[in-house]
């Protein structure tokens, strides 16, 4: 059975912590794509992650957040219609 990129992100190489979901969200932010080293900085930012880690965790996200993007995963909530 093939595995959803939703699970892989739940169950990456290593367990992230609270924390460093925070620290990476904020370094991503601070870092962009232009930023030399970008992973490397981002990486330094989180702590206790490596430049490799960091860049699959973010490959993970943008993949899930496309699947969610184009439909293929439902959106959790009901449509509330205005009547």
């Amino acid at each position: 059975m093939a595995s959803n990129s939703l699970t892989s992100s739940r169950c990456s190489r290593s367990s992230w912590t609270p924390k460093q979901n925070k620290m990476f969200e904020k370094a991503l932010a601070k870092y962009d794509q232009d930023t030399p080293d970008r992973w490397h900085n981002i990486a330094k930012a989180v702590g206790g992650k490596s430049a490799e880690e960091v860049k699959l965790r973010y490959e993970i996200l943008v993949r899930d957040v496309n699947d969610i993007e184009s439909g293929r995963y439902p959106y959790p909530y009901p449509s509330v219609s205005s009547n």
